[in-house]
Order: structure tokens, then sequence, then C-alpha cells
């Protein structure tokens, strides 16, 4: 047993504060990032920045707590911080600060909550300015983004009526595995900048409710605490970014299924991370530390928190990995992120299990259509081909859905069931653990009325004939405004003046 490392002191650790020696504190443990530095997936800039200084705050939401003793070798663990020696700083609370926590302090009663929106429209209000940023963001105009949500208003019901729908049964299987309702917890990143238990207000309510959740890559928890979050018995999934050293994504893959993940969806729309701009503007508020200025590297402020911890994606991902796949692991395989017929029906071909039809919440490519809208030309193209209905091939919607009636216009057009993310982390940043709670029952009572309202007794009674599809491709179409939706949208803003000049004008 090797003997406990000696206290360092803080003034110690203030002295390499440069790229030639850089240590930062972490939950009051000391490490030597020097050689690291290059090697960051978020690079080296947001280190340099507290070199010489505790990094904790700035670590926490953006990491798993593991993540720098996992990446660091054990003889950059330089030991715990003298916290005799750490001076308390006073931090200073802005008014943009003292006016986000009254309105948090104000934040009406769980119960008045009675729809998705409503934890949008809390959450917009009471988040901190970089972590609403990063959740709300979407990629460039953010037309795709909007679009979602539209998409679902370009699907009219055709309901049918005397049927006796005394007792209605929304709950269904995804992938062979039981759940209360076509619904997933899709992967979301970075569940700490909305709450201080992060991914775990998710996996704890997905629990209670019966509901599956997808594990995120970039979650802030660590993979096995969101693991042993779960309830006996308790169905995951895991959603994986292919890093581009495949030994690295090898031990993920065969780690998360050693500890019990059912699926594993592959995100395929991502060879780079897209432009969010809200997320970007973020970073031109932080001049950069003073270390910074005087190296060879430009402080970089295009980039919000997305792109700071995704450069380790790997670009190269291809069809021909998909056989890679298939002898690493046993786990049934779903490409998260296909956008058009023909890549389904390659899909297909090359002995996946599914795909979600899904364009990253908006945030990748602008422009793209609705995964709703992909869900109507796939289904048909299948149909011709004899490959759908297939019970070894799954289709999976996310993107926009804020109703049940958005899930049930999915079901009929021949989803299994569809992943809803954003909302999930609204309710829990704003409520935490009871708000997902509250979130995943609103949903239920929702699919229990309106099922008896189209005259569905089961999921299996909900047919491509209940709904009406003829406008769900014209962009241009007229459909009533949707106030709740648009109400929570905040437009993307421009490049300001500062200071004094801006408030003359």
């Amino acid at each position: 047993m090797s003997a406990a490392k000696k206290a360092v002191s803080a003034e110690e650790v203030a002295k390499h504060n440069s790229r030639e020696s850089c240590w930062i504190i972490v939950h009051g443990k000391v490490y030597d990032v020097t050689e690291f530095l290059d090697d960051h997936p978020g690079g080296s800039k947001i280190i340099l920045k507290y070199a010489g200084k505790d990094a904790t705050e700035e670590y926490d939401p953006i990491h798993p707590p593991d993540a720098i003793t996992t990446n660091l070798p054990p003889g950059k663990h330089l030991g715990p911080v003298d916290p005799n020696s750490v001076k308390q700083v006073i931090k200073e609370v802005t008014v943009e600060q003292k006016q986000r926590e009254e309105r948090a302090r104000n934040k009406p009663p769980l119960d008045e909550c009675l729809n998705l929106h409503d934890f949008e429209a809390i959450a917009r209000v009471t988040l901190p300015d970089k972590a609403w940023a990063y959740y709300s963001s979407a990629a460039d105009d953010e037309i795709t983004h909007r679009d979602n949500r539209a998409a679902y208003q370009r699907i009219w019901f055709r309901p049918r009526v005397l049927r006796d729908v005394t007792h209605v049964d929304w709950s269904t299987a995804i992938l062979g595995y039981k759940t209360s309702m076509p619904v997933y917890i899709t992967a979301t990143a970075l569940g700490k900048l909305g709450h201080p238990d992060g991914e775990l207000n998710l996996t704890r309510a997905a629990g209670k409710h019966n509901v599956i959740q997808m594990i995120p890559t970039l979650a802030s928890c660590s993979f096995d605490e969101i693991v042993d979050a779960a309830v006996p018995g308790q169905v995951q999934f895991m959603q994986l970014y292919v890093n581009k050293d495949r030994d690295k994504t090898k031990r993920i893959v065969q780690h998360a299924e050693k500890r019990g993940v059912k699926a594993l969806f592959i995100t395929v729309d991502a060879p780079q991370l897209g432009r969010r701009e809200k997320d970007m503007r973020m970073k031109f508020e932080d001049a950069g530390a003073a270390v910074q200025k005087g190296s060879e590297e430009k402080v970089d402020r295009n980039q919000g928190a997305a792109r700071a911890i995704s450069s380790f994606i790997d670009p190269g991902l291809s069809w021909s990995d998909i056989p890679w796949f298939k002898s690493i692991t046993k786990m049934p395989l779903i490409l998260k992120g296909v956008q058009c017929w023909e890549d389904t029906v390659m899909a297909v071909e090359a002995g996946c299990d599914g795909v979600v039809l899904s364009n990253h919440g908006g945030r990748q490519l602008d422009t793209t259509r609705s995964g709703i809208e992909v869900l109507v030309e796939v289904v048909e193209e299948l149909r011709k081909r004899g490959m759908f209905p297939n019970p070894r091939f799954q289709i999976f919607v996310d993107g926009g859905v804020r109703r049940a009636t958005d899930v049930l216009k999915a079901i009929a057009l021949g989803a299994t069931a569809v992943g809803v993310g954003r909302p999930f982390i609204y309710a829990f940043s704003a409520y935490g653990q009871a708000g997902v709670e509250k979130a995943l029952q609103i949903l239920h009572d929702e699919f229990q009325m309106n099922m008896r309202l189209l005259g569905a007794r089961n999921l299996a009674e909900i047919v491509p004939a209940m709904v009406d599809v003829g406008s769900v491709g014209m962009h241009v179409t007229t459909v009533p405004r949707d106030r709740l939706y648009r109400g929570n949208y905040e437009g993307m803003r421009l490049a300001e003046l500062r200071g004094e000049i801006k408030a003359k004008l």
C-alpha cells in the first residue's frame, strides 16, 4: 500500500500557473495537468484559465467526477491541498445572479405546472445564462429546431367514435423491454449545468415510472453513478459518441454491456458538432486568463460548452464500422440520427436493430427535416421493399415532442416509441427529481385522455388512418400558432456593442 501523499499548500499550487507547469485543484486534490493540456478534449485554454487555482466550480458541471482521476496517471495526482493554506474567496454575486435567485425563490409550486412547456418557462428564467444557452441552443438560424415543433402541428387527427374506451393501455415494449409508455428519456449532455444531481434526477424518476433512460456519453455524472442509481430491473440504454481511439470505444461499450445496459444507440449525425451560436456567444463574455495572453495560442471564444467537450468524436465513422461494433457486443445496435429513407434501408441491410430518425434536436445541420416528417417517407419506402413491419427492426423518432398527442402521431405513422430530451432537462433544472416525475405523470394523464378521444384502447389501435399527413412536408403551410412553444422560444442575438457606447444607444 502506497503511503499517503503530503498535503500541498495553496501557495505552492499558485506558482504552477503556466503552460510549462500547470497545476489545478479539483475537489481538494492537486493535479499536475501540464502534459495533459494538449490532450484535453476541450482544448488547453479552459485549463490554463485555472492554472494554479481551484477549478472545481468549472469542472463539475461538464465532467463526470472520475474524469480527472481516470485520465491522469497516478504520478500526476500530487495529493490533497492543505486546507489551512487556502484563502477564503468571497465570491461576488452579480445583480443578474441576485435577480435569478429571487426568481427561483418565487417559482410556482409544482402542481401549477400543467404541461411540459411550463417547465421550460420556469427553467428559462431560473437557469444560469450559460446553462440556458447550452440547453436551448440549436444550429445556425435554428430553423430546424423550430420546425421540429411545427411539424407536429402539420399532422391532423382523424379520431374514431363510439368505441368502448373505459380501459385504455399505453404501455408497450421497446426492443423487447416493457415500459409504461411509448416514450424514453433520450440522451442529453451536461445535466449538472441545470441541477447538482444532474442525470441522476432522470435515472431515479425513470425507475419510479418504469420508463427507459438512455445514458449519454457526455453526462455530467459518471456512467457507473447513473447505473448504480437505477432500481433493480430498471432498463437503461446507452448513447455513444464514437471515439477516434477505437480501443477506448471498445472499453466503453463492453463495460456498458457488463453493467447491464440493454441497447447501444450510436450517434451517426455528428462527425462534427454543429454551430450553436447562443451557446457560443456565452464565451465572448470571458476574456480568458492572464496566463493565456502571453501564449501563442489565441483565446478562442468561438466555442460554447458543446464544442469544448466533443473534440474526441471520430469524423471517420462509416458503414464499414458496423461489423466491428457487432463483433464487440451482443447489445442491439441502433443508429441515432438517420435523416432519410435511403440510410434507413442501408441500416436494415447492415443488420442493425433499428434507427432513430433525428436531427439532434436541431443542433447539427440546419434546415434538415424533422424526424416525424422523415418517418412518413421511411415507412413508405420500407413497405415497398418488404422491410416494414419488421419485428427485428424498430423505428424511433425524437425532436420537438411536447405532448402525448405528438407521440401518438408518431406511433400511428409506424414508430415504436419517441425520445424526449429537453423537456425533462428543464423539469429537473427547475424542480429536481420531482419535476421529472411530474412531467412523466403529465404525459401519463395526456395519454389516457387522448387515447380515449382518439377511440383507441391500446397502441395497436393507433393506426395510420387516424392521422392526416397531407401537409407534413409543406413547410410554408399555415397552421395555428403554438403560443406556448413560441412564448418560451428565445430569438437569436446579433453581435452587440459593449460598455458605455452600448448604454448611450
